[in-house]
């Protein structure tokens, strides 16, 4: 056998092995989102699991993706969970923050209708009329905007200053976060291609931060001695009733604009090899690169279950396309096989509590290099589609986002706007929003009223 298409069933043995290894390479991401948005990681796995499965059955099984949380949401998020439970989450010895979770829920479930809603007009109008309005100039500033937004969580964390560490002793926390950071640059350079150990070196960076952090006597294990075997996790309702809810529902949604595009490059992606897989087998190409609009109503289908459950914000993982691509599984089976495994270790409350004392050094290491990633995308996306910069039109949009968004973040109040709409924006406009607002209506005028064409210099 050379590989197993989307509707393929492959042995049990094969099934239960190359699920282990799909659960595995989500599982350093999205339970990293979880402790540093203060979510429950016993939830955030049972939800990334069920929502990879609800996913799956609402592609008619047609579109192989693994959903785990999502790292364009934590800027958003920590705004949010600063302001409803700011004791909570300034607390080093608190983990989970329902408060909080309550609120931003709504914003998720926001999200999954926006993405549902945008999925069934692709399907009916076509991809070119959404990329008018969120051309590659706004999409790509944005995820530039939201990684360096983090920029100060990663650092705070990386000091110990997150934690109120003592000044004395910051050089701890600095020495294992810089250790962190080199250890997972290294595994993610002279690793890749090297199969399953490849895709892991968020994990393998985790884990050598964890045990240089020993030494140093910044990891706590009093908490994993003392969690049960297993536990229920912290399932909460979204704060529908609570108009602060929806005050910062929209202010999360909005980040599905730079969500949408990623989603869309991963189905380009697995429609090549996958359709590259099919004729090697002699059978009928897959062709899900059409199916744009359905993966967009599949994402929602995801972050719905996230939203209602508590876990932190979803996508489909590249991570996990790229295994796909190293082992030739894409085999749907195997993906509910291992959206079954996240769901069963959700309940392993030691997992989870040692997974909590993960130092915030080792954090703030990995967060430097996630978060300066998720900004250097967002340039790979305005090269990929050949955005003219010597376009005032697209210089423009670009430079109102980036300024806006990260100036915004940087030098405002809880980087935070002071323009007050009642019931969507009460309290003022968050700067990533604000941004993206700002962004869309200067490219709208530049759609109505036509501007001179530029070409490249």
């Amino acid at each position: 056998m050379i590989g197993f298409l989307p509707d393929d069933n492959p042995p049990i043995g094969a099934t239960l092995s190359l699920g282990f290894q799909q659960f595995l390479t989500m599982f350093p991401a999205t339970v990293l989102v979880a402790i540093l948005t203060k979510f429950d990681v016993g939830i955030t796995l049972l939800a990334s699991g069920l929502g990879t499965i609800i996913a799956l059955l609402v592609s008619k099984r047609k579109i192989p993706m693994y959903y785990g949380s999502s790292f364009s949401y934590i800027a958003v998020v920590i705004t949010v969970m600063s302001k409803f439970a700011p004791t909570c989450f300034s607390d080093p010895a608190q983990f989970y923050c329902p408060e909080g979770v309550k609120i931003v829920q709504v914003g998720i479930i926001l999200t999954a209708l926006f993405e549902i809603g945008i999925g069934f007009l692709i399907m009916r109008i076509g991809k070119a009329a959404l990329d008018r309005v969120l051309p590659p100039i706004v999409t790509g500033s944005m995820a530039m905007v939201i990684g360096v937004a983090l920029a100060g969580a990663a650092l705070n964390n990386a000091g110990g200053m997150s934690i109120g560490a003592a000044p004395e002793i910051a050089w701890k926390f600095w020495t294992v976060a810089f250790l962190t950071l080199i250890a997972t640059i290294l595994f993610s350079v002279y690793l890749q291609g090297r199969g399953l150990i490849g895709m892991l070196p968020i994990l393998l960076g985790a884990i050598f931060g964890y045990v240089v952090a020993i030494p140093f006597g910044l990891v706590n294990f009093a908490p994993v001695g003392a969690a049960p075997w297993f536990a229920a996790p912290h399932w909460t309702f979204p704060a529908f009733t609570d108009p602060a809810a929806w005050g910062y529902a929209l202010s999360i949604a909005l980040i599905f604009i730079a969500t949408v595009p990623e989603s869309t490059a991963h189905l380009y992606q697995m429609s090549l090899y996958i359709d590259e897989l099919a004729v090697e087998m002699k059978r009928k190409p897959y062709n899900i690169k059409e199916l744009i609009g359905l993966n967009l109503v599949a994402d929602g289908a995801d972050d719905l279950v996230v939203g209602f459950l508590g876990g932190a914000a979803g996508t489909n993982y590249g991570e996990n396309n790229s295994l796909m691509a190293i082992t030739r599984n894409y085999s749907t089976t195997v993906l509910m096989t291992a959206g079954v495994m996240a769901i069963v270790l959700g309940f392993f409350a030691k997992l989870v509590a040692l997974v909590n004392t993960l130092p915030v050094a080792v954090q703030g290491g990995l967060g430097i290099y996630l978060f300066g990633i998720i900004g250097m995308q967002g340039v790979a996306l305005i090269q990929s589609e050949k955005v003219n910069l010597f376009d005032p039109k697209q210089l423009a949009v670009g430079a109102i986002i980036l300024i806006c968004g990260i100036g915004g973040n940087l030098a405002l109040p809880n980087g935070v706007f002071p323009f007050q709409i009642p019931m969507l924006f009460p309290n003022g406009i968050p700067a990533i929003v604000f941004a993206a607002i700002l962004g869309i209506l200067v490219n709208s005028i530049f759609l109505i009223f036509k501007a001179p064409e530029v070409r490249g210099g």
